[in-house]
């Protein structure tokens, strides 16, 4: 399911397992995850509130990055790309953001293309899982 920031999808598996294989699923596309986030227990931690388990994954592919820096000096700001895997009403979910959306009110033809190129591949990524 897509909506205007992201591309979701439920999947049948179990949280840990998913989490386990975006992972694996991100390296083949020749991303590593630079940042993670358990939001679960840092709402916990921070605000002593219960929710659902929560994982958010920065990933980052290199060589794409590197040409995106290149081509938009302040890109940074909107990198790396995160990836959520969480649990809502029992159900597991993955998402991830649309790159194409994030860059769209910026003129760069250059950023587009290499937007669009990580887009496809995060999208490659959640319909395998």
């Amino acid at each position: 399911m897509a909506n205007p920031y992201g591309y979701t999808r439920e999947i049948r598996a179990g949280f840990e397992g998913t989490v386990k294989k975006v992972r694996e699923e991100l390296a083949k596309e020749g991303f590593g995850v630079l940042t993670e986030i358990n939001v679960k227990e840092t709402l916990k931690k921070k605000l002593n509130v219960n929710h659902e388990e929560y994982q958010i994954l920065g990933a980052c592919n290199p060589p794409l990055a590197y040409q995106a820096l290149q081509a938009e000096r302040e890109i940074g700001i909107m990198l790396p790309c995160n990836v959520a895997v969480y649990r809502h009403k029992g159900k597991t979910f993955v998402s991830a953001i649309r790159p194409t959306m994030t860059i769209a009110s910026l003129d760069n033809p250059k950023l587009k293309e290499i937007a669009e190129t990580v887009e496809e591949k995060l999208r490659a990524v959640i319909d395998r899982i």
